[in-house]
């Protein structure tokens, strides 16, 4: 059984376990989570894959690709069908035993830490770019967004306070979920220059009135994906209690695309500085 390779990060940096045999030859490679995905084409490795996940969407090319279902309900058969020599995943993946039937068939499977900072965006990066023979493009893309968050950090060290912002994310048609600690909305606001406006649990929970007015929101912040689930921005508006936060009262709701905001993938520097501009708009109009 080939052994399991997983990244592990520390002071900002990836370290390699084992990586995949016959670097001479390009891997069939199936990517498991949009982040990676969109590692791989923003590298030029595209022509390496032979398949992805039903949550690589971006780029548009990606859904052209054959898919191997959700990235936590994966089969071995699935997967195997496409012949892949290397699978790379977040430890998002699973279940655990798909992941161990792939090894012990020969498949090489890299599995990366997920966390919602720009540490593990970098890790994420330099891994994909390792093991698809795209370093130095890894290393030119790592340099571009560390300049891109250095910069917004200049730009941040201005602002006058952190905005509470309360982000909600509709599933399934429900009640929509507000973010709370340890999450992607969490580590994007915090990215941003704000503050989680619930803080007092981890992941989501349903949104509740108590919630709503205990958050104190200066902004709500929604995907365009849950606008049009809710029914449109008046609908998000319309739930219980939020009128009565500085949010509602004021109309101050945030659209952006799911997986520019949640990705944290190579647009996450882009997806900071736009939600930054908008929670800091004097910053935005600085010369």
């Amino acid at each position: 059984m080939k052994r399991r390779l997983v990244f592990t990060i520390g002071l900002g940096a990836a370290a390699v376990a084992s990586l995949p045999a016959g670097a001479q030859t390009p891997p069939r490679v199936v990517s498991v989570g949009s982040a990676l995905t969109e590692i791989v084409y923003a590298l030029g490795a595209e022509g390496q894959l032979v398949g992805v996940d039903t949550t690589s969407l971006y780029p548009e090319a990606a859904k052209a690709l054959p898919q191997v279902g959700y990235m936590r309900a994966l089969s071995a058969e699935g997967v195997l069908s496409l012949k892949p020599t290397l699978v790379i995943a977040t430890t998002a993946a699973g279940p655990a035993t798909t992941l161990d039937q792939l090894r012990a068939t020969g498949v090489e499977v890299l599995v990366l830490p997920d966390h919602y900072d720009y540490d593990s965006v970098i890790a994420k990066i330099a891994a994909v770019g390792r093991v698809t023979g795209k370093e130095a493009e890894a290393a030119a893309m790592i340099a571009r967004g560390r300049a891109d968050m250095v910069e917004l950090a200049k730009r941040l060290a201005a602002a006058t306070g952190k905005p509470r912002v309360l982000f909600l994310l509709s599933m399934g048609g429900g009640a929509p979920q507000a973010a709370g600690r340890d999450t992607a909305a969490d580590g994007i606001i915090r990215l941003a220059g704000g503050t989680n406006a619930i803080d007092s649990y981890a992941g989501y929970r349903p949104l509740t009135p108590e919630a709503v007015l205990a958050s104190r929101a200066d902004f709500v912040l929604v995907t365009r994906q849950t606008v049009q689930a809710m029914g449109g921005i008046e609908a998000v508006l319309n739930q219980p209690s939020l009128r009565q936060t500085p949010a509602g009262r004021a109309g101050k709701v945030l659209q952006f695309d799911t997986l520019l905001l949640l990705g944290f993938g190579p647009r996450t520097p882009q997806a900071a500085q736009e939600l930054a501009m908008a929670l800091h708009p004097n910053l935005a109009r600085a010369p």
